[in-house]
């Protein structure tokens, strides 16, 4: 199975930016490019939420509405790595990131935002916003 790795967490005032990368790995009998990826996070006391997500094939991308405008999430192919751009951030964005994958969806849609449809996860990274 791909391995995936997310990195780029840290600590980042209100307003502020990060960019978080998950590196992907260890494909056998696929390719970087046949992938739906996924950025989730856990905020505190709260269940995990999806946040954006991207089909590595064409491009697509899907935001959850609270991050939309704000996050930005691309992929890029040589380095095999998929990053979530986070600007203007707000300490209720503070939680652990994390990043998933599905091999060859069969129909990539808005139903990849929910944690169910993936199989692969990568270690979370923490993001802390200060007020």
């Amino acid at each position: 199975d791909v391995q995936l790795q997310a990195s780029g967490g840290g600590l980042a005032q209100a307003g502020g930016s990060l960019t978080l990368s998950c590196s992907a790995s260890g494909f056998t009998f696929d390719r970087f490019g046949d992938y739906a990826i996924g950025w989730f996070r856990r905020a505190p006391g709260k269940e995990r939420e999806g946040v954006s997500c991207i089909s590595t094939n064409d491009g697509a991308t899907y935001y959850a509405p609270s991050m939309k405008g704000r996050f930005t999430i691309s992929s890029d192919h040589a380095k095999n790595t998929v990053y979530l751009q986070m600007n203007g951030l707000k300490p209720e964005d503070t939680a652990v990131y994390y990043c998933a994958a599905y091999s060859r969806p069969a129909y990539f849609s808005a139903a990849y935002l929910y944690e169910h449809k993936y199989r692969v996860w990568g270690r979370g990274t923490l993001v802390t916003v200060s007020s």
